[in-house]
């Protein structure tokens, strides 16, 4: 078990060091690189697009893989999905910049963001089964939490990069610097595949092998039989997503901004992902106990309530400003909400359609809560006038939309695994 756990952990953590790779990359360079001669403003404005589109990849990232993970097996469809990711985020590494291929360069770069979101897309669903189906029912919570937490200390790892290469000086750092985290991609993808190939199948699945081909198509299945459950899942979801967007892209883009130093920024944002693994485990943990609801809700409301000071703490252009909000935001808020998510999406879903419903909840969360989050932020302090108490405000009512649908959702602590889920 401890195996499986690793593994769900370390690979979830490599790709999710890829995709967050970008999302920094295009806070601090993409604009000035492959959308040159453009306003400052204007190019933030069309990295914070491209970033988007691996957002818009990952449902359909993870109906394709969640597909064949139900029928052909977890573990299988795991593998392709790392060796996409590595692929493609090297690929990032050696790509021209318009100055020297001009339009074709942006173009190839929301190409590679494409495969980037179709393999994360694919990634967390299995990452997450494989290790909640070995595990006992009264740790469910817990050990789904593993996938949970590799995507922000895979976070971690990719802001404390780009951050030692962020100390160089600008015109190093532009033209070279920020190459090399994607080309480290390669070594971690390697080092992943090494672990995530000596993973057993799950159990769950394995049960219903002999019935894959007489078995409909699982996307059909969800959205035919299961559609509440899986829009109650989307919405739930968005919450912590929404939190992750905003700040951990715009409100980096945001404060650097005002003046507040680049690599102070990255370094607390490098912390406050370590603090969101924390608040994960935690709340994993508290959901094995108490349920996935509660703990859930608890975190909904405390983001509604924190929205506006956390606005408040970023509009102060100080570091310190953005680190206590930061704290705040990823530690408390996003930790709570994320710890049970695994389990509570998974929980809404039988075994035979259990990675594309759960794939497609999370996945369909993280492109609604997180990937067009910078652009609307963006927007909304545009239409404030330059302040931020309409984005303080649309952040608390999407909190308060998915803390009902966590409330119309049964609770799923107690749900047998191998039979139905209504």
């Amino acid at each position: 078990m401890r195996r499986i756990l690793a593994s769900s952990f370390i690979g979830s953590a490599i790709e999710f060091y890829d995709f967050i790779l970008y999302a920094t990359a295009a806070s601090l360079v993409f604009g000035k690189l492959f959308f040159a001669g453009m306003p400052p403003a204007v190019g933030l404005f069309a990295s914070f697009s491209t970033l988007a589109v691996g957002y818009v990849a990952r449902p359909l990232g993870g109906a394709i893989f969640g597909h064949f993970g139900d029928r052909l097996g977890r573990k299988g469809v795991l593998i392709l999905s790392m060796v996409l990711m590595g692929a493609a985020t090297t690929a990032i590494g050696l790509l021209p910049t318009s100055a020297q291929i001009g339009v074709v360069a942006p173009t190839l770069l929301v190409v590679l963001r494409l495969v980037q979101g179709l393999a994360v897309g694919g990634e967390w669903g299995g990452a997450m089964l494989v290790a909640l189906e070995h595990a006992p029912p009264e740790r469910r919570g817990f050990a789904a939490s593993f996938a949970n937490m590799g995507g922000p200390a895979g976070a971690v790892l990719a802001t404390l990069v780009v951050a030692a290469f962020s100390a160089l000086p600008d015109a190093h750092f532009l033209s070279w610097g920020w190459r090399v985290p994607f080309l480290l991609s390669a070594v971690l993808i390697g080092i992943g595949l090494l672990i995530r190939v000596k993973v057993a199948e799950t159990p769950l699945f394995l049960e219903l092998e002999d019935e894959a081909e007489r078995r409909k198509i699982p996307l059909l299945e969800v959205v035919g039989q299961y559609p509440r459950n899986l829009v109650l899942g989307i919405v739930a979801g968005m919450s912590s997503y929404t939190v992750q967007g905003l700040m951990t892209v715009w409100a980096v883009a945001h404060v650097i901004g005002l003046g507040v130093d680049r690599t102070g920024v990255l370094n607390v944002k490098a912390v406050g992902a370590a603090l969101t693994v924390v608040g994960i485990w935690f709340a994993a943990r508290l959901s094995d106990r108490f349920g996935r609801r509660p703990v859930m809700l608890a975190g909904m409301v405390a983001g509604a309530v924190l929205a506006y000071p956390i606005t408040l703490l970023l509009q102060s252009g100080t570091l310190w400003g953005f680190a206590i909000g930061l704290f705040l935001a990823n530690g408390i808020v996003q930790g709570v909400i994320f710890g049970p998510f695994g389990a509570f999406a998974a929980e809404l879903f039988p075994t035979r359609m259990r990675y594309t419903g759960a794939s497609l909840a999370y996945q369909t969360a993280s492109t609604l809560g997180a990937g067009f989050t910078p652009v609307i932020a963006s927007g909304l302090v545009l239409a404030a006038g330059g302040d931020l108490w309409l984005v303080a405000l649309v952040w608390a009512l999407s909190f308060l939309v998915s803390a009902s649908c966590v409330l119309a959702v049964r609770e799923g602590r107690d749900v047998d695994l191998a039979g139905e889920t209504k």
